[in-house]
């Protein structure tokens, strides 16, 4: 099979500005002439093999970058908004959609926070008598929404954040890493303690006490601990990163600011580069990794797909994890499979068959309808609630990857990739999904017309053209 052409103009200019570099003196690095550097930025002509070597030998530059990054998402996302019913009368074809992303990434943004602000306001007005009511009712952004995009688009890799955890992790010697941060709380005046609450994690600022909840797991103490950790002693840094996003409320930067906090917890909890070694040793076992870092294994399956590190990457996973009535509750892809912003995942998945097995993996082969495979895990994932009669948080997580890298999981052994009858198809939505028999289809279809027979009558009452 022919490697497919790879165009990156946007990556290009991204590359060249952050170097300080003129359109002529990138060329003579790359060693191209300026007019071709000047059709491969704007997308005339696709990435070369001579500037892909040149990339790597002259920058340093991580080459599997130019076929990632944001122009997948924004092509998905964009999918997905051109789903909704205001565009149905006349929606653009794929090849534009692919082109705006590549060639104009600004603007599928703004298209993005456009279509965002849109929803949002639809959703207000359908509630206008209580909105009425409130004196805080106001047309901007949902602050939650906001966040998950910035992770989103950051491929839910912080490298500052990341390696400042790292950092603190080396100090923690042989008495483990909850010990090292009551430590480094100690010498901020702090004083830890547990008590028998259902408050997870309290800080009394002006007593200087730390109270962590008794009745939740080990792990999950530990990971509160050094999420304090953070917000007490990477304020600095934390604040930085927050006023690089330029957030548009309060509300949006003081839950980025525990995301961020939540994220160096996981990253302390897990350094990157002890963490990737022990991945690659165990085959991405995530029971061993939780057993090894004393994790819980949806931290391990969380952190597994954040692995993105420049130069020192992992397997590009997705990680999800859904609730009991199929709703998307956490997200985040480093494959070429996207998620839908709005609403659940496909039936199809595994993801919603693992409620039905408690405490046993299911693996699944899946197939997208672009004709790219994967192999997915899913379990769920029970977070009591610390006493009897306490209600029980049920979720499900799924991680995967393309099944390319099958062989570097425990969880491919004894599965034949190689026959594609073992595929199951699944989608991302089912108004961007092209199946025409899918069984579980909720919706029909934007980009297919509608064929009714009011004399027949198949699994759906329409057929798809």
């Amino acid at each position: 099979m022919a490697n497919p052409r790879i165009y990156a103009g946007a990556k290009l200019r991204e590359t060249r500005r952050r170097l300080g570099l003129t359109q002529k003196d990138f060329a003579a690095k790359l060693g191209v002439s300026l007019p071709y550097l000047n059709q491969m930025e704007n997308n005339k002509r696709p990435v070369s093999t001579t500037v892909v070597l040149a990339l790597a030998q002259e920058f340093g530059f991580d080459v599997t970058e130019l076929a990632s990054g944001d122009s997948e998402r924004l092509v998905s996302d964009m999918r997905e908004a051109m789903a909704d019913p205001v565009f149905a009368d006349d929606p653009p074809p794929l090849a534009d959609l692919r082109l705006t992303a590549s060639n104009a990434p600004g603007l599928a943004r703004a298209f993005l926070e456009l279509h965002r602000a849109y929803r949002e306001t639809h959703e207000r007005l359908a509630s206008l008598d209580e909105a009425l009511g409130r004196e805080d009712a106001r047309m901007q952004a949902s602050p939650w929404d906001e966040v998950r995009d910035f992770f989103h688009y950051c491929d839910n890799y912080i490298d500052a954040v990341d390696r400042a955890a790292e950092h603190f992790a080396q100090g923690a010697g042989t008495g483990g890493i909850a010990a090292h941060a009551v430590q480094a709380l100690r010498g901020e005046g702090i004083t830890v303690q547990e008590g028998d609450t259902e408050i997870l994690r309290r800080f009394d600022a002006q007593a200087r006490v730390l109270t962590l909840s008794a009745r939740v797991a080990p792990e999950t103490r530990t990971f509160q601990l050094l999420l304090q950790v953070a917000l007490l002693k990477q304020d600095q840094l934390l604040e930085a990163m927050l006023d690089l996003a330029r957030f548009q409320s309060d509300e949006a930067r003081a839950i980025a600011k525990i995301g961020l906090a939540n994220y160096f917890a996981g990253a302390a909890l897990m350094p990157y580069g002890a963490f990737l070694a022990a991945a690659r040793e165990t085959r991405h076992d995530l029971e061993r990794l939780a057993q090894l870092f004393g994790a819980s294994i949806e931290q391990v399956a969380h952190r597994l797909s954040t692995l993105q590190r420049p130069g020192a990457k992992g397997i590009p996973f997705f990680f999800v994890r859904v609730d009991q009535a199929g709703t998307i509750t956490k997200r985040h892809s480093a494959t070429r499979l996207q998620f839908a912003r709005f609403g659940g995942a496909c039936p199809l998945w595994n993801v919603h068959r693992a409620f039905e097995t408690p405490g046993r993996f299911l693996r699944q082969l899946a197939e997208t309808p672009d004709g790219v495979r994967y192999l997915s895990i899913a379990r769920d994932v029970s977070k009591p609630g610390g006493h009897f009669g306490a209600p029980v948080r049920r979720f499900a997580i799924a991680l995967g990857c393309e099944v390319a890298h099958a062989g570097h999981l425990v969880y491919g052994d004894g599965l034949d990739v190689g026959d594609k009858q073992n595929f199951e198809p699944i989608g991302i939505s089912c108004r961007i999904c092209e199946r025409v028999n899918c069984h579980q289809r909720a919706v029909p279809p934007l980009e297919r017309r509608l064929s009714i027979d009011a004399d027949r009558r198949g699994v759906l009452p329409y057929e798809v053209g």
